[in-house]
């Protein structure tokens, strides 16, 4: 199966907790908690371009699968990381977070973001 398309955020969980986890200023975790983001995924061989639109922010990220790459993360810091592909997970580690992408089916993508013992899970569907 094939990441590529465009999922739209169906809903989340354990927001707020995290957000303030990694430091983000409350003002932007309350204007950024109803906001239905749009992931784009490009798949081509191992190589990957995700653009994520939130609001006005957009957040690309390119990457080669087992290769080191500059990634953003979400609080806007760019962290060198690799990220590894098992099945239809891809898995990476940026700066103390696990973050796991999952395809579950043709038109369903689930983030979990884990720091600490606080988990973020992101559901989206394909448009």
């Amino acid at each position: 199966m094939s990441f590529s398309g465009k999922y739209q955020l169906e809903s989340q969980e354990n927001f707020e907790p995290f957000m303030k986890a990694i430091g983000l200023p409350d003002e932007l975790i309350q204007k950024g908690k109803d906001i239905k983001s749009i992931s784009e995924i490009e798949e081509n061989g191992d190589n990957f371009k995700v653009t994520v639109t939130t609001a006005s922010k957009v957040l690309v990220n390119t990457f080669t699968i087992g290769q080191e790459s500059e990634l953003e993360t979400i609080t806007g810091d760019k962290v060198k990381a690799v990220v590894q592909r098992e099945g239809n997970k891809l898995k990476v580690n940026l700066k103390g977070i696990e973050s796991v992408t999952e395809l579950v089916d043709g038109n369903t993508i689930v983030n979990t973001m884990t720091l600490g013992g606080i988990v973020y899970k992101r559901t989206s569907k394909r448009m």
